[in-house]
Order: structure tokens, then C-alpha cells, then sequence
């Protein structure tokens, strides 16, 4: 290639940088979105640059044009170069905990929405052209697939709940996907000298394609996660490294495994999004992510420009005849679009495992369903292959790019008339109302700030006249509007508050997270916590937000998988994992939510009143007991470990408040940059040991637990001992039945920690720490069988009917016991405890 040709091409990607940094400002402008700008833009320099190579008005731009469209635009590249960056990125950016609660809504839209709009497409054509149905239904594939990118701007400009977004942007993402698998089946079929391949055969790659892809995926996260926790003291080296990892992974399935590159991709990004926080440094973290959104938006923005210059050229030799053609295919795929949205939708909300989406954001989903890139980059690959029929390539190309067309230029450029007659635009009348009361409340903030500044800079007092006055117009105005809010029902103001107090939770761990005081690994978990209080909040109110509440300190199904696999065959590491974990997990909660007060009392007092306050304040000290009563039964279980965490954190705020001077020293100039390098290179080596987790061994503290036990305090040692090889623990979350009404009692419970709720003839008792259950219907054969349940994470100690009854014989503490709680029941001690042997 000659020098003037580098430059040339240098020259033409450098202005389209340009044109990437003025298509934002316009589209906000112009009030259309960005990828229809820049799809315009794009058309306007490629039929730009034809017209000018075609005409003789002047030579001097032909280098330029020729440039232009030499630029080695090739669906590899599309496929290869763009396309794993911006897969990437969006696995990076997803709160894949949360997204994985939805994977049945989110794999079924990806999958079957696919394939009903590529069957839909591919049968209109069939019967409205002589195409074979094979190449009917290539085309069908190839404008299947929705644009990842305007499809998630949309639900972001109408703020959409987060629920339905992460649904919507987990489809558009994995479609994909399927879109590619489906276009290299029918791909198969359509080519000329190839033998055709068994559809049967066909079909059984699909599995091999997904898992095969997964798994080349993971391992290669995995294999680059360990490469980057060795570079984690160099941020550069680290940032380096994720950059490789999704060409790799995409380039080692495709050509490599032969599996889907698309899926090695987002398995990729998934892995990493789990194990990186916990891995690396924060900071380093943060940045990552902060790259990765940089080159996805470079990426995205030159994937649609380049796309667009090849418009012109695939609508090349168009007929009056394609246009019904484009006509069919977008009937048949917004038909197909809109049984997903008003069929599948509904079917999965009624049976509960998708969220109930509104019609009109239905609507806006259909109207909003974008093309783009994908598409237009495998309508290229079919133009390509010399191995395609001429005919079929030149309908591939113009129905592909005619319907992408559509989808940008006429779905794209009426959105927003569209979101505006749906009234998605609008606030609803309790946002409304509240909007003018958190006005009134911040104009009498800024009053008050306002204030003190005149004072401590002697401001002129004709100057602060004037001004307050105008300032004081907008305020009273403001008040007057905040006061006609008071039709907003308490309920409402309460769930309002939950939600900004579930906000504030969230940016506080973010807050704890920057400064080291929690860590990354407890961050993602408390992160996770915050965001299912603010959609329990948002969805359910109070209701919602206990559930939520509750729900982030109960037991749930992994760690009671690990407690079985502990009492059944002995494997400890992964119970030991969970309990520490737990451990943390609440003093992190703990620590976080001691701070929640304030904000009730500064800012969601003033705006929605005392009363409100008072009812937020009661619904946080109902969770901090909850955690409380959590971390008590782990104390109880494992005494000394607590404490050691908390010796842990306050090494962490030692030395956040060191580096803290460090770096104040290093600006006030009191130090160079020689000596504070030094300093904090020291820093860095006693924080990665202060990092570490104190182990927890949990085979040691089983026989301390029975010794607390205040019902067995007058056992000897041998009884202690014999009575810990006998007793099992069994963890219980809220509101899970302990014992059921009407089945037979084969065990007495003891209360480790928790509370229990007991029901027994129309009478109920709430038992706590340290309190039994059980032992009145084993020791009455003709008893009324109580219900159990716990009312509180709870820890129970179980222990048999024989060794009950043996124990019983040997412990007066234990006799008293019984006996005391049958005097509460009106049952008389002497029949509870019939022929058991008095204990002196």
C-alpha cells in the first residue's frame, strides 16, 4: 500500500471519530436517537462518496471517495472485530445476579422469538416470491435478530422498571446468538456445491453450539482472571488482558471448538463480571469497566456508520417489485414481534415467572424493536459467498438492508412521538406531586446554605437584598405547589420513602466499597441485597420491602445444600465458605445500615413529614434486629469469629485513614512523590494481608455451643460430650413451617438463636434463644400437636425421642424446664413428666 493511500484511510477513520463525537450533541439536538443518526450520517458519506466517483463535477475528492469506499468494510469484520466488544461490554455492565432470577422469561424471549420471527418472515416470503423456502427462511434469520444498543437507549430515555429492562436487554443480548446459529443452518442449505446436510444433524449441533461455547467461554475467563489477579498491582497490565479475552474466546469457539463464538463471549464477560470484583482492586475494577464502556461506544457508533456506507451499494439494482417484498417482510416481522409481546409475554406473566409488562410498554417494545449492524453484517456475508446464487444474494441484500431501513428511519424516527402518545414520557401523578414537595424541601436547603455563605463572606447587603428576594418568589411558589400535594395517601409517601431510603443504602455501600472498608467480594452481595429492596419497594411497597428485607438474611437454597452435604458426607469447605460469608455478609449490612438514620432524618423527614419518618424509622430497626439476631446465632455457633472480622475491618479503616494523610501530606507539599510512593508500596503489602479472611473452622465450635446451652449448664463433661454427637443442627428461615399441625412430633427442638412462633389449641407462644419446643407432645401421647414456625432466621438444635428421654432423666435444669413450660401451657408438671427419674 503507497504512503499517500495510509494516509488517506488514516485521514477518513479520523474523521469519522469526528463525525462519532458530533452525532450525540445532534441526535439530543434533533431529539432522535443516536443510531439513527448515525445510521443517516452514514448513508449521506457513502452515497456521497458513489455520486462523486460517478460524476464528473470534480476530480479532486475521487481520492477521498475511493478511500471511503475502499476501507476494508467485510462482514469478518463486522463479526470478528465489532461485534465481540460490544457482547462484552454488556455482560460487563449487567447486574447478572438480578438478571439470573429472570433466565426463564429472558432465554425463552431470545430463543423462541427468533424462531417464530424467522419462520413468520420465511413463509411470508415463501408465498409471496419463487425463492426457495431454504433461502427464505436465511433471510428470515437475518432480520430476527434486534439491535442490543437502541433497544436498551430506548427503555432508559422512558425509565422503564428495571425488572422489564434487564429482561428486554438479556434477550436482545442472547438473540444474537441464536439469530447467527439459525443463519449458519439455513446458510448450509442454500450454497451451491455443498452437500446439503441433514436436518436432523442439523439441529443436534444447536447443543453442542451453546454448550460448546459456554464452556470455551468460561475456561478462557477463567484461565485470563487468574492471568489478571497476578497483574492486579498493574492496572494497565490487568485492563490489557481483558481486552484480548473476548477475541480469544470468540476466535478459539468458532474456529477452534467449532462452537458458537457469540455464547464464548457473553460466558466470558459473565465469568468475569462474578469473579472480578472479588479478585481485583477496586479501583482497578472501576477502571476496567470505564475502558470497556469507552471502546463499546467507539465500537458501537463505528459498526453503524460503517454498515450504513454499505447501504447504497446493497440497494444497488433495487426493482419497484422489492418493495412489496420489504412490505412483507416488515409485516411479518412485527407480526411475529407482536405475538411475542401480546401472547408469550402474558402467558409467561400468569405463570409467574416473568413480570407483568403494561400495554403500553409493550407497545413501545414493538415500535422500538431496532436492527442493525448484526443484521446488516450477515446480509453482507451472504453477498459475499461466490458459493450463493445471484438471484438470492441480490434479494438478501435489499430486504435486509431495506427492512433495517425501516426499523431506523421510521420506527427509529417516530419513538418518541410514539412514547409520547403511550404518556411514557409523563410522570405520574404521585411523582408529580412529589417532584414539587422535593423542590420546596432543596430551595429551602439552598435558602439556608445561602444564608450562612452571606454571612461568612460579608457580602454586600443591597446585592443579598435583591437577590432574595427574586430567590424568595421561585420558594414561595415552590411551597404553595408542594402544598397542593397533600392528596399523596400515606401508603404511597411510604413507599417513596423506601425506595429513596433502599437508594441511599445502595450508594453508601458503593461510598464503603471506594474507601476499602468493605470488601469487593461483600460489596457485590449487599449491592445485590439494595437492589431487590428498591424493586420489592417499587413493585410491592412495605410489603415488598419486608419481603425483600427478609430475604436478604434467611438461609437460602445453596447454603442449606451446603449444611446436607455437611451432615450427610462430611464435606465442610463449601459450608465453611457460606457461614463466613454470611458472617461478613451481615456485619457489612450492620455497618451500613447504623448509617440509614440520618438520611431518614435529613432528608425523607422534611419531605414527606415526621409521621413518615417515624414509620421508615420503626421498618429499619425491625431489619437491624433482624440482622442482629442473625449475627447472635452465628456468635453463639462460632464464638471468637465475629469479633476477629471486626479486628479485620478496623485494620481496613486504619489503614484507609492512613493512606487518607498520606495522600493530603503529598498535596499540602509536606512530602515528595519519591517518599510518598515508597509510603504507599509499604501500604499496599499491609493491606493485601489485612485482605485476608480469618479462617473459620466449624467441626470445633459445635461442642462450645452445647456448653452455653443454658439448658444443659449441670451436665458433666462425658454427658456433654455424648450429647453433642447426638444433637443436629438444622438452620430455619422466616416463616418456614418447623413442625406441621397434625403430624406426629419425633423430635424436641431446642432455640440456638431466632425466634419461633408456636401454635397449639387456639393459644400461641413466642419462643427465643435458649427456649425448647416439642417435648409436650412426646411426653402426652394424647396431646394436641402443635404448629411451629419461625418468625426469624433460627438455628435449632434436634435431638431424638430416646435421647431426649434420657437426657431428661439426668437433667434437673432440663426437668425444670419442662416443667415450667407446662405450668404456661395449664398442664400439670407431675403428668408432663410422669415416670421420669427426679434429678436431686
Amino acid at each position: 500500500m503507497r504512503v499517500m493511500d495510509i494516509v488517506l484511510i488514516t485521514t477518513v477513520i479520523a474523521s469519522l471519530f469526528l463525525i462519532i463525537g458530533a452525532a450525540e450533541p445532534l441526535s439530543v439536538r434533533l431529539r432522535l436517537p443516536y443510531t439513527v443518526i448515525l445510521a443517516a450520517l452514514g448513508i449521506l458519506i457513502g452515497s456521497g462518496a458513489i455520486f462523486f466517483l460517478r460524476t464528473n463535477l470534480t476530480d479532486a475528492l475521487n481520492p477521498v471517495a475511493e478511500a471511503i469506499l475502499a476501507l476494508p468494510i467485510r462482514s469478518n469484520v463486522f463479526l470478528y472485530v465489532f461485534l465481540p466488544t460490544l457482547l462484552f461490554q454488556a455482560t460487563l455492565g449487567m447486574n447478572l445476579r438480578r438478571m439470573l432470577d429472570d433466565w426463564v422469561p429472558i432465554i425463552v424471549l431470545a430463543v423462541v422469538a427468533v424462531i417464530v420471527a424467522t419462520l413468520s418472515v420465511g413463509y411470508a416470503l415463501s408465498w409471496a416470491t419463487s425463492l426457495p423456502l431454504a433461502a427464505c427462511l436465511l433471510i428470515g434469520a437475518i432480520v430476527s435478530t434486534t439491535d442490543p444498543s437502541a433497544v436498551v437507549s430506548i427503555f432508559r430515555s422512558i425509565s422503564a422498571p428495571r425488572r422489564l429492562s434487564r429482561i428486554i436487554e438479556g434477550e436482545s443480548l442472547l438473540n444474537d446468538a441464536a439469530a447467527i446459529a439459525l443463519f449458519g443452518l439455513f446458510m448450509s442449505f442454500v450454497m451451491v456445491g455443498v452437500p446439503n446436510p441433514q436436518l436432523g444433524g442439523a439441529l443436534a449441533q444447536f447443543p453442542f453450539l451453546i454448550i460448546g461455547g459456554a464452556l470455551t467461554g468460561w475456561l478462557a475467563a477463567r484461565i485470563a482472571a487468574s492471568i489478571m489477579a497476578l497483574f492486579s498491582s498493574h492496572e494497565l497490565a490487568l485492563i490489557s488482558v481483558s481486552v484480548a479475552l473476548p477475541y480469544l474466546a470468540y476466535i478459539g469457539a468458532e474456529q477452534i471448538v467449532g462452537a458458537s463464538g457469540v455464547i464464548a463471549v457473553v460466558a466470558a464477560g459473565i465469568t468475569l463480571n462474578l469473579a472480578g470484583p472479588g479478585r481485583f482492586p477496586p479501583q482497578s475494577w472501576v477502571n476496567l469497566r470505564e475502558v470497556w464502556d469507552l471502546l463499546a461506544h467507539w465500537a458501537g457508533a463505528l459498526i453503524f456508520i460503517l454498515a450504513a456506507l454499505l447501504i447504497p451499494r446493497l440497494l444497488e439494482g433495487v426493482e419497484l417489485s422489492d418493495f412489496i417484498l420489504i412490505g412483507v417482510v416488515v409485516i411479518a416481522a412485527v407480526a411475529a414481534r407482536a405475538l411475542m409481546l401480546y401472547g408469550l409475554l402474558p402467558l409467561l406473566s400468569l405463570l409467574r415467572v416473568s413480570p407483568v409488562v403494561e400495554r403500553p410498554y409493550r407497545t413501545a417494545i414493538l415500535w422500538g424493536g431496532l436492527r442493525g449492524a448484526v443484521t446488516l453484517a450477515l446480509a453482507l456475508a451472504v453477498t459475499e459467498s461466490i458459493l450463493v446464487p445471484a438471484e438470492v444474494k441480490r434479494l438478501v441484500g435489499i430486504l435486509a438492508t431495506g427492512f433495517t431501513l425501516f426499523t431506523l428511519l421510521v420506527q427509529g424516527s417516530t419513538l418518541r412521538l410514539v412514547i409520547k402518545w403511550l404518556g411514557l414520557d409523563r410522570l405520574s401523578p404521585i411523582d408529580q406531586a412529589m417532584s414539587r414537595q422535593v423542590v420546596a424541601v432543596a430551595l429551602q436547603t439552598v435558602r439556608e446554605n445561602v444564608a450562612r455563605t452571606t454571612d461568612e463572606y460579608a457580602l454586600t447587603r443591597d446585592v443579598v437584598r435583591t437577590e432574595a428576594k427574586r430567590f424568595g418568589s421561585r420558594l414561595d411558589e415552590a411551597v404553595n405547589n408542594a402544598e397542593g400535594s397533600d392528596d399523596i395517601l400515606d401508603r404511597d409517601r411510604v413507599t417513596l420513602g423506601l425506595i429513596a431510603l433502599a437508594g441511599f443504602e445502595r450508594d453508601m455501600i458503593l461510598q464503603k466499597v471506594r474507601e476499602r472498608t468493605i470488601s469487593a467480594r461483600m460489596a457485590e452481595q449487599t449491592l445485590l441485597d439494595a437492589d431487590r429492596l428498591i424493586e420489592g419497594a417499587r413493585v410491592g411497597g412495605r410489603s415488598g420491602y419486608q419481603r425483600a428485607a427478609r430475604q436478604s438474611v434467611a438461609y437460602g437454597r445453596a447454603l442449606r445444600s451446603a449444611v446436607a452435604l455437611h451432615a450427610r458426607f462430611g464435606l465442610s469447605s463449601p459450608l465453611v465458605r457460606m457461614t463466613a460469608d454470611r458472617f461478613e455478609r451481615l456485619l457489612s449490612q450492620r455497618l451500613i445500615l447504623r448509617d440509614l438514620d440520618v438520611f431518614i432524618d435529613g432528608r425523607i423527614r422534611r419531605i414527606h413529614g415526621r409521621r413518615i419518618a417515624a414509620m421508615l424509622r420503626n421498618l429499619l430497626s425491625r431489619r437491624i434486629e433482624m440482622v442482629e439476631t442473625g449475627l447472635d446465632g452465628l456468635r453463639l455457633q462460632y464464638p471468637g469469629y465475629a469479633e476477629e472480622l471486626e479486628r479485620r475491618f478496623i485494620r481496613r479503616t486504619t489503614l484507609r485513614l492512613e493512606e487518607r494523610e498520606y495522600v493530603s501530606m503529598r498535596e499540602d507539599g509536606l512530602i515528595g512523590e519519591e517518599v510518598f510512593t515508597t509510603l504507599m508500596q509499604d501500604l499496599t503489602k499491609r493491606r493485601a494481608a489485612a485482605e485476608g479472611r480469618p479462617s473459620l473452622d466449624i467441626t470445633l465450635k459445635r461442642l462450645e455451643l452445647v456448653r452455653q446451652f443454658p439448658l444443659f449448664a449441670d451436665l458433666d463433661d462425658k454427658a456433654v460430650r455424648q450429647l453433642d454427637r447426638a444433637l443436629k443442627f438444622r438452620y430455619v428461615s422466616p416463616d418456614d413451617i418447623i413442625v406441621g399441625k397434625g403430624n406426629p412430633t419425633k423430635n424436641v427442638f431446642f432455640i440456638a438463636s431466632g425466634a419461633v412462633k408456636l401454635q397449639s389449641a387456639g393459644q400461641t407462644w413466642w419462643l427465643g434463644r435458649g427456649e425448647m419446643f416439642g417435648q409436650v407432645s412426646i411426653l402426652m401421647k394424647n396431646a394436641r400437636r402443635a404448629q411451629a414456625h419461625a418468625i426469624a432466621p433460627t438455628t435449632l438444635l434436634v435431638l431424638d425421642i430416646g435421647r431426649f428421654r434420657a437426657l431428661l432423666n439426668k437433667s434437673a435444669a432440663l426437668q425444670n424446664a419442662v416443667r415450667e413450660s407446662g405450668e404456661k401451657r395449664g398442664i400439670d408438671p407431675e403428668v408432663l413428666l410422669g415416670d421420669v427419674k427426679r434429678t436431686a
